[in-house]
């Protein structure tokens, strides 16, 4: 499943530079290509986002990477831990 949200992860960062692209390159006549592109930019960042983050937690909790020492431990977090949401 990581592998997949990997690969999710690449082509959703592609779009965003891709459209980005073409969004800021766009004609200001071409206010309709502009628009299409900023929006399916913005989706790529997005759905970036979403599986970078994903596959941080992912790797935390597998032991992949260590979990930051810095960030401070809530009282619900060790509830989640447990499997109790």
């Amino acid at each position: 499943m990581q592998k997949v949200i990997a690969i999710a992860n690449v082509i959703a960062w592609s779009g965003f530079w891709a459209f980005g692209y073409l969004a800021f390159t766009a004609g200001v006549d071409n206010t309709g290509q502009m628009v299409t592109a900023a929006v399916l930019a913005a989706m790529g960042g997005g759905v970036g986002m979403l599986a970078y983050f994903w596959l941080i937690r992912h790797s935390e909790n597998v032991g992949y990477a260590r979990v930051p020492n810095r960030a401070v431990k809530r009282e619900h977090d060790d509830l989640t831990e447990e499997g109790i949401s």
